[in-house]
Formats: C-alpha cells, sequence, structure tokens
C-alpha cells in the first residue's frame, strides 16, 4: 500500500490499468465493477458516463403561480407535482416483484434565474430516474415505498428549513450540491 501503482479499490498492484479523465489510476476489474452501480470515480466522484437511478415510472409536472415565497419577495413561485402510481418493484429495487404503494409529491421553488436554474437540473434528474426510489421511509417507517433520493425539495412554501419550507436562503445552493453529487450539473 502507498504505492503509486496500487489500485484504490482492491489495494494490490493495478492489473489492466484503466486510467479515468479525472486521472486516477484502477485495475480494468475493478473499476468496471464500481461503474456497473454508479459510473463515478470513487476517489473524487467525478462521473464518467450518465448515473441511472432506481426511480419508478411517474410523471413530473410544472405550474407557475404569482404568489412569492418568503426570502423570495421579488417574484412568483414554480410549483413542481410529482405523481406515480403504485406498482410492482423491478429488479433493480431492494424487493423484486413485491408491491409498492404510489405516492404523489408537491414542492417549490421560486421563480427566478437560479430557481429556473434548478427546474432544469431538477427535469434532467427526474428524467435520469435520479429524485425518487423505493424503499424504506424516514417518516412513517415503512417499507416497500417510494422515497426520497438525497435530492432534497421544499415541500412547503413557508415555514422555514425546520417545516421544509422558505425563507431557506442556502436552499438553491444546497440542491444544487446535490443535484452535483449524482452527476446533474449545468456544464452538460
Amino acid at each position: 500500500m502507498g504505492n503509486k501503482e496500487d489500485c484504490p479499490i482492491c489495494l494490490d498492484t493495478i492489473r489492466d490499468k484503466k486510467t479515468l479523465k479525472c486521472r486516477h489510476s484502477f485495475c480494468s476489474k475493478c473499476i468496471d465493477s464500481v461503474f456497473r452501480s454508479k459510473p463515478a470515480c470513487p476517489i473524487c466522484n467525478t462521473f464518467h458516463g450518465v448515473y441511472t437511478g432506481t426511480q419508478p415510472e411517474g410523471a413530473m409536472s410544472v405550474t407557475r403561480s404569482y404568489r412569492s415565497l418568503p426570502g423570495y419577495e421579488h417574484c412568483g413561485s414554480i410549483a413542481i407535482d410529482y405523481v406515480f402510481a403504485s406498482g410492482i418493484q423491478g429488479p433493480e429495487h431492494p424487493n423484486p416483484g413485491r408491491q409498492y404503494r404510489g405516492t404523489a409529491r408537491t414542492a417549490y421553488l421560486p421563480d427566478c434565474p437560479e430557481g429556473e436554474k434548478v427546474l432544469r437540473l431538477l427535469k434532467r434528474a427526474f428524467e435520469q430516474r435520479l429524485i425518487f426510489t423505493i424503499g424504506r421511509s424516514a417518516t412513517t417507517g415503512l417499507n416497500n415505498v417510494i422515497t426520497w433520493n438525497d435530492i432534497h425539495h421544499k415541500t412547503s412554501m413557508t415555514g422555514g428549513p425546520q417545516c421544509f419550507g422558505y425563507p431557506d436562503p442556502g436552499y438553491l445552493s444546497r440542491v444544487q450540491e446535490e443535484l452535483q453529487l449524482k452527476g446533474i450539473t449545468d456544464e452538460d
């Protein structure tokens, strides 16, 4: 260990060396194995390819309102509606063949340039099946339900961060960082 030619995954001498565009090197078999679950460098998290999640089939729609959000009184708001029917879990889910319950969720963004940017990124994340997954709900404790997948949304227009609402001055920056961790950036 410590040798520059050691693979950071298996910690053995690199065999059939593969160097990524981020300049980190691995055994070809080791990095191929990692990329099957997430196409990102395990050292720096740079994405190499497109990451597709396990979100079930659903719909995302957007409406706009003149009603402003606390902290964004100078503009209207954007409502994002997510709707999922109940269904059967696929091979990519925790319990293939078992039923999961559908859900509907609404989230809010300010209708301003940065809110528009976040909306574009959220649309891409939704298309790549990254916003939701199937698992155990942290809120209800129920299994085999549709849950958020580490991309936080404001599900209330008011009440501040403790109520998943506004005002929350750092939210738009934080959600962009969360999206970036899943390979969703404005650079593509």
